[in-house]
């Protein structure tokens, strides 16, 4: 085999092992939807946010409720690097305690909320994305 082969043969192999590494890292290995997709982004579309804080175990915790749905929630993280204060959105907001959920009418509620309880706040079907009739 000339020393000409051999290098094509190498860099076909190259290429397929850093196709195979970019595959392996850059495409999700779960491209399935999240329980809540459509919840969450019922909530963005109904102008609910959550303040919170990436060091606070109150919001890790509320993020774990959505899953894999949790991209689609409008979050607003107040904590500056190293956990050293607050941001000027979160200030300008009154922001005291996190988590913090805000909703369209301007109401908060601080501390973790149910899935049920934010479907009630806002009216939005933890089903599906459309809104429940809150004359029912």
């Amino acid at each position: 085999m000339s020393k000409k082969t051999k290098y094509r043969i190498y860099a076909v192999i190259f290429v397929v092992i850093v196709a195979g590494l970019i595959y392996w890292f850059y495409i999700p290995a779960n491209s399935t939807p999240g329980e809540y997709d459509s919840f969450a982004q019922c909530l963005t579309d109904s102008g609910a946010k959550m303040y919170g804080a990436y060091w606070c175990p109150h919001c890790e915790e509320q993020k774990k409720l959505f899953g894999d749905s949790w991209k689609y929630v409008n979050y607003v993280e107040c904590s500056l690097p190293n956990a050293a204060g607050q941001n000027a959105v979160c200030n300008n907001a009154g922001i005291q305690s996190y988590p913090t959920w805000e909703f369209s009418d301007g109401s908060r509620v601080t501390g973790v909320m149910q899935i049920n309880e934010i479907s009630q706040t806002t009216g939005c079907s933890i089903l599906a994305a459309e809104t429940i009739d809150s004359d029912n």
